[in-house]
């Protein structure tokens, strides 16, 4: 399975469902040797009806007709190196999307599809575009504020995926993707957090923040379940 696709390339995938009223995600799947690797897609609408587009998946006509309908493509968030499989299509797709990725990935990024922002202004102040604390400036997250409600939406650094089975489940939970509750895994640990205290010490201020009522990761369920005790106990792995 490449990297990165030169043309649209439609994958499994999950229909495009609604978390609220300005958030939708969708969960596609990366055939791999030993399990189906689940990814999301989350879409945020703006005040003025731009769409904010992170982790990008190519769907199927349907799913892109929903999307249409919910908006207008406007911003491409690359939030990591490792997520840019798609970023090049949909850049072709829509042309006039500015492309988003975080300072530490841009390189990379850029070998697949130009970067125009490593620090963009959406136009709503609702909708915060964050460098994750600790991970070198590699992983990117979205901090969206509705009606006195917060929801992050978050990368690599917490897997969540509580369905595996088989050989692959047993594979993508040593990895730290998958297990009974979420987790930081072990390879994200190694090889991307640079900085553990800083990434303790932003966990912790998510933790605090009353109004953080939900967490969509890119790998496993949205954390919706007492969220920031979630976020409590995995900054307790990081001291």
């Amino acid at each position: 399975m490449p990297d990165t696709h030169a043309h649209w390339t439609v994958l499994p995938h999950e229909e495009l469902v609604a978390v609220d009223d300005t958030i939708m995600t969708a969960v596609g799947y990366i055939p791999m040797p030993l399990a189906r690797l689940p990814r999301r897609m989350t879409v945020v609408r703006l005040r003025d009806g731009g769409l904010v587009v992170y982790s990008a998946i190519a769907l199927d006509d349907k799913g892109m007709a929903t999307l249409e309908r919910f908006g207008t493509p406007a911003f491409l968030v690359v939030p990591s190196d490792k997520h840019r499989m798609d970023a090049r299509s949909w850049k072709q797709r829509y042309p006039r999307m500015t492309v988003v990725a975080p300072r530490g990935a841009g390189g990379k990024v850029a070998d697949v599809v130009p970067v125009d922002a490593t620090t963009p202004d959406f136009g709503d102040p609702d909708v915060r575009f964050l460098t994750v604390p600790g991970t070198g400036e590699r992983e990117a997250a979205l901090v969206v504020q509705r009606a006195g409600t917060t929801t992050l939406v978050l990368n690599d650094i917490i897997g969540n995926i509580r369905d595996a089975r088989g050989l692959g489940g047993w594979f993508l939970g040593v990895m730290g993707f998958a297990g009974q509750e979420p987790r930081i895994p072990g390879i994200v640990k190694r090889l991307l957090v640079q900085d553990r205290a800083a990434l303790r010490e932003q966990l912790l201020l998510w933790a605090k923040d009353q109004s953080v009522v939900r967490i969509l990761v890119s790998h496993g369920a949205i954390i919706d379940d007492h969220p920031r005790d979630a976020l409590m106990k995995l900054a307790e792995t990081l001291g």
